[in-house]
């Protein structure tokens, strides 16, 4: 099939943090998506409404009456870690936000791709007690899935897509390879033109750094990335406070105007 209208829903991933920077813009695996879209229908529109640190309710309130206003024919949701890894998370408010995204837009004819979270303890090991939460959080999708014949991109059974090559040093957003991955996941499970599943091959083992080296690591990471978001949290900041998107209009990939860079307001 080939589509038209294509608007990418959701958070940081899907504004395409860990592929890019604030300056000169973020491409990420919606990008990537719609790119590859765009080389086998030339007048392919794309919006991008997503934006960092959102939720899934955030998500469902803010953005969905947006792209049902632009009635696309293929949409992309991904929601949900955000509610994950902050206190409170409740997996059946958070799935009934996703059901409900997921009827509102099959029901005007879009097809709708959404996704699975990968086991995160394998990304970040001290993130290993929200385990859990991401199994919780992955059978209530698949089955809202599974209910309004939504294509499912699930990651979880996946383990390549848990190596640290794939992951920026963050250890939240994807890296640029990353990124790439996880659109050739999409364009795969869509049957695009060009498309195969070497998404889902693993990279080529390298040796384990040994314990030292690893401690160290997570001391690292403690301090330039867990440490600061727990203070946003505390502070009840957002790392989407004050943003909009980057795409929020539907329009040709060729019009960079609206693309790579997510504004502030």
């Amino acid at each position: 099939m080939t589509y038209a209208r294509y608007v990418a829903l959701g958070d940081s991933q899907t504004e395409g943090l860990g592929d890019g920077d604030d300056v000169l813009g973020h491409r990420g695996w919606a990008d990537r998506l719609a790119e590859h879209l765009a080389a086998g229908n030339p007048g392919l529109l794309y919006a991008n409404l997503a934006v960092r640190g959102k939720v899934a309710a955030q998500i469902r309130a803010e953005q969905l009456p947006v792209a049902l206003e632009l009635r696309p024919d293929l949409a992309t949701v991904m929601a949900g870690m955000n509610d994950v890894i902050r206190p409170g998370f409740d997996a059946a408010r958070v799935a009934a936000d996703l059901e409900h995204m997921f009827v509102a837009l099959t029901g005007v004819g879009t097809r709708v791709v959404t996704v699975t979270f990968p086991d995160i303890g394998r990304i970040a090991p001290l993130a290993r007690p929200l385990l859990p939460r991401v199994l919780d959080l992955n059978a209530r999708v698949r089955e809202a899935a599974a209910r309004h014949g939504v294509t499912l991109v699930d990651t979880f059974p996946d383990t390549a897509v848990t190596d640290a090559r794939l992951w920026s040093a963050d250890r939240l957003h994807a890296s640029p390879a990353g990124h790439a991955r996880f659109a050739a996941a999409v364009a795969y499970a869509l049957e695009l033109p060009g498309s195969d599943d070497g998404w889902a091959l693993p990279l080529p083992v390298l040796p384990a750094p040994g314990p030292l080296r690893a401690a160290a690591a997570e001391l690292r990471w403690v301090g330039s990335f867990a440490g600061p978001w727990i203070a946003r949290r505390v502070r009840g900041r957002s790392s989407g406070d004050g943003r909009v998107c980057k795409r929020p209009a539907l329009a040709p990939m060729a019009d960079q105007s609206t693309s790579g860079r997510s504004g502030t307001s």
